[in-house]
């Protein structure tokens, strides 16, 4: 089974920092309509840092600092192992626009429960509910 890595930032609200930046996945991609972290693949030769900076100006149109490593797990879909890194991240520049999503938002872990996400983040949410991850 093919295995991809993939990077993901926890970004704050700047106006409140119990929210977090969510994205709807579009329909024409795998795992369509499904809400998950902002962030994406790690292209060969690129540090993680660099793969979420990168996907977040492309996805985002963002610049981020990159904090440290929060979480990582390791998923198998039916099609592909995803391993997947959160890092803390901060906006230093821009304000987020949905270029590679259908739809952004921030939530309270409590309130992404609500959403329907991606598989790989459950346990995640969980852990952020509970507290049991940190956020900075």
């Amino acid at each position: 089974m093919k295995t991809i890595r993939v990077v993901a930032a926890l970004i704050e609200d700047p106006r409140d920092e119990s929210r977090f930046l969510v994205q709807q996945r579009l329909p024409n991609k795998s795992r369509a309509n499904l809400w998950e972290f902002p962030g994406g693949k790690v292209e060969p030769g690129e540090t993680d840092e660099q793969a979420l900076a990168r996907e977040c100006v492309e996805e985002l149109d963002v610049e981020l600092a990159v904090g440290r490593r929060l979480w990582s797990t390791s998923h198998d879909y039916d099609d592909l192992t995803v391993q997947l890194e959160l890092f803390a991240a901060t906006i230093v520049k821009g304000e987020p626009k949905a270029l590679g999503a259908q739809a952004l938002k921030f939530c309270t872990p409590v309130e992404m429960q609500a959403l329907p996400f991606c598989e790989a983040d459950l346990p995640l949410l969980e852990e952020l509910v509970s507290g049991a991850v940190p956020t900075r």
